[in-house]
């Protein structure tokens, strides 16, 4: 959105609450935070997922075709929140590493399940140890009962999200 030099409109209404316009920081925000985190996260278990040959793009859909939470390229790029075109790439990609393979549903030809070879139930199997371990190194100075406040908190944070969005 690009303003004229000489628009002096008012800001924009900002919602009672923590934030204020005129003394946003983004280094404060919680959002700049939370990506940071989630970021630093995802570094992090990159660097140990090369040891299993396994990239960010590859263990997440392994690791919900295991726990059976999508079994469709379709339901896969929703949960993972990538377009169709990105997974299907992907799935190219596992399935030439000998991890996946696709397999027609039986109750609707159109459709391709995707599911974990040998191979793939065994790549796959390190992932739950690994997120564990790198979660783990980085919650370490936070107390059990810190890290589920912190798991209410943004789970509550998601459900007003989650609202808002509906309801605009």
């Amino acid at each position: 959105m690009t303003l004229p030099d000489d628009d002096h409109r008012t800001p924009p209404a900002v919602r009672p609450g923590y934030y204020r316009g005129e003394s946003y920081r983004i280094e404060e925000s919680v959002g700049f935070l939370m990506k940071q985190v989630v970021e630093m996260l995802s570094r992090a278990m990159d660097e140990r997922m090369e040891e299993y040959s396994l990239t960010d793009a590859q263990w997440r859909p392994l690791l919900m075709l295991q726990r059976h939470t999508s079994e469709t390229a379709t339901g896969l790029a929703r949960n993972v929140g990538c377009d169709a075109g990105a997974v299907t790439r992907m799935i190219d990609r596992l399935e030439d590493k000998g991890l996946v393979r696709r397999v027609r549903n039986p109750d609707d030809r159109r459709i391709q399940n995707i599911e974990l070879t040998e191979d793939g139930k065994r790549a796959v199997a390190v992932v739950p140890y690994v997120i564990s371990d790198v979660l783990n190194a980085h919650l370490a100075d936070l107390s059990d009962a810190d890290v589920e406040q912190l798991k209410s908190l943004l789970k509550r944070i998601l459900a007003r999200g989650k609202q808002s969005h509906d309801g605009r």
